[in-house]
């Protein structure tokens, strides 16, 4: 559902192309521009979630409270990039982290990249998320 905030944007896919699975291939978008960086999946007592689905959970969780603090929600998602730690373990939870970010972030598939890394600061983080959102 869109936030009182939600921005209307474009989503850019030229005729012919194959329908992206879970994300965008881009987005045209105006309005104030809110960037969040070094999203991983710990509470508000710096615990880091046990597992890779868990901490994409708490993570995603996290980012739709940063959001929350300027009126606006996943809907307002433009961009996404994860940086993972172990490709494998991603693909291997696919489905898991299909349901959970629909569950947490709902029906908005804005543009995302996933990459893989040799490591993260958090020394116990399995992912890593940084989010562009553009909101009125």
């Amino acid at each position: 559902m869109p936030s009182p905030a939600s921005t209307s944007h474009t989503v850019l896919h030229p005729a012919g192309w194959p329908r992206p699975k879970g994300y965008a291939y881009g987005v045209v978008a105006e309005g104030r521009l809110v960037c969040l960086s070094g999203i991983i999946g710990w509470d508000t007592a710096g615990r880091l979630a046990d597992g890779f689905v868990p901490q994409v959970r708490q993570a995603l969780g996290n980012i739709v409270a940063l959001l929350r603090e300027v009126a606006a929600g996943p809907a307002d998602i433009v961009r996404m990039t994860w940086f993972l730690l172990d490709r494998s373990e991603y693909v291997h939870a696919q489905a898991e982290i299909g349901h959970v970010y629909r569950e947490v972030m709902g029906r908005h598939f804005p543009c995302m990249s996933v990459l893989q890394v040799a490591g993260l600061l958090e020394e116990r983080a399995r992912v890593e998320i940084e989010v562009t959102a553009v909101i009125r």
